[in-house]
């Protein structure tokens, strides 16, 4: 793709962000996935043919090396070539390819349904996961994984398949949709985040990509504890989304704020108060990042006036 078109891409994808995104502007993230190709960790497992690169060695179609033959090895492996000019007999051994499913988990829920600039939280969690989605088609491996709101959670199954990837990103789109009406009528007590990773540990099979998006407002120990299973046996990535106003105040001055039900004032003339909300940002935050290094997890963040694309690129370049 040329530089002229990545660039209208993304400015494309600027104009379609705000409160809500539809179902046609997670279709034409499929145009903004072309440009980024996501690194796969060899962390794979399944016993499947596919398209990336298993640490596990066996017969395959990629030579790896040469070794000297053990009992139990395959005797049509043996290279006659080396076993005669050694007088030891060889067998050759290869780097077997595994398939590498793909689970995404897309918070929607009504924390995330807030944004200062540009687009909501929700907006852009959509946004990245469509990404995903998109790129684990083109890559032709199965992609599934769990759409969840403060309520409910949608279970979409990993297949090799377009129907799959579309019906993930309808139902993106649709709890995205439904945010303003769960919004209004919020009742649950139960913490959504754990009920999304209990699901996800369920449709994940060993050697699986896991993304889990959300701003990880409700993360907690049990939350925590699927999430070191998961990563334990699955490359996990999660992506903090979070907005400006998360990090700093607005400019000084008297505002009024609501969130959907009651209306207050906020002041943020003082220094002293300025400096407090940013340093608890960094704190938590840095506390996230703290948790996530322990089980080996890389978190991304993706702040809400930025581009999705940009942001995902930078990651993958500060990437070893």
């Amino acid at each position: 793709m040329s530089r002229k078109r990545q660039i209208n891409n993304k400015q494309e994808q600027y104009r379609s962000r705000g409160a809500f995104i539809t179902l046609k502007q997670l279709f034409d993230q499929r145009h903004v996935a072309k440009t980024l190709e996501l690194d796969y960790q060899s962390r794979s497992r399944l016993g499947m043919s596919g398209s990336h690169i298993s640490k596990h060695k066996g017969r395959g179609v990629d030579f790896e090396e040469f070794r000297a033959y053990q009992p139990g090895d395959d005797i049509r492996q043996i290279d006659w070539r080396v076993t005669a000019r050694t007088g030891r007999p060889f067998t050759k051994v290869f780097r077997e390819e595994r398939e590498r499913p793909v689970i995404i988990g897309c918070d929607q829920s009504h924390n995330m349904f807030f944004g200062s600039k540009v687009a909501f939280k929700s907006v852009v969690a959509a946004e990245a996961a469509a990404i995903i989605c998109w790129t684990t088609v083109d890559n032709g491996d199965r992609v599934g994984g769990v759409v969840f709101n403060d309520t409910q959670q949608e279970l979409i199954k990993p297949r090799r398949s377009k129907r799959s990837a579309l019906r993930f990103l309808d139902e993106l789109a649709g709890y995205n949709q439904e945010l303003v009406s769960h919004h209004k009528a919020l009742e649950t007590q139960e913490n959504y985040l754990l009920q999304a990773l209990e699901q996800m540990y369920r449709i994940t099979r060993p050697g699986s990509n896991v993304y889990l998006l959300s701003d990880f407002q409700q993360f907690n120990d049990r939350c925590r504890h699927y999430l070191h299973q998961l990563a334990i046996h699955n490359s996990v990535t999660c992506i903090f989304i979070y907005d400006a106003l998360e990090e700093n105040l607005p400019v000084p001055g008297v505002y009024s704020i609501t969130d959907g039900h009651a209306r207050s004032t906020i002041n943020t003339y003082k220094k002293s108060v300025r400096n407090l909300y940013h340093e608890q940002f960094k704190d938590r935050r840095a506390q996230l990042l703290s948790e996530f290094n322990k089980m080996k997890v890389p978190m991304i963040a993706l702040r809400t006036d930025q581009v999705v694309l940009d942001q995902l690129e930078t990651w993958k370049q500060k990437t070893p």
